[in-house]
């Protein structure tokens, strides 16, 4: 019983040494700016490091946003749409964004 534990734990582990960060996986041409201000997969089907990465980034950005909002008044989706053209001016050569009618854009 302790060996499968062990064994469990190493592969918890070893996955989590595995996981992408958002920076790799921008580089690698993975994931990019939505036009929704949030990231989203270039690749499809995205592999399930990449839709853990996307999930957990959105939802860091989804709070950010709706702090933003409170304190503002403006609505949740005027901060992503700024946000969202702010991150592609910083989006760097090599990455991806998507356009107004939601097209891929390489910069």
């Amino acid at each position: 019983m302790k060996k499968i534990f062990a064994t469990i734990g190493l592969m918890l582990l070893i996955q989590n040494a595995w996981a992408i960060d958002i920076r790799d996986a921008k580089a690698q041409g993975l994931v990019g700016e939505a036009k929704t201000g949030y990231i989203a997969a270039v690749q499809t089907p995205a592999s399930a490091d990449v839709r853990a990465l996307i999930a957990d980034v959105n939802a860091k950005r989804k709070s950010s946003f709706q702090n933003a909002a409170r304190k503002t008044g403006a609505s949740v989706t005027q901060v992503a749409n700024r946000f969202y053209e702010t991150a592609v001016q910083k989006t760097a050569a090599g990455h991806y964004y998507q356009d107004a009618g939601g097209r891929w854009r390489k910069k």
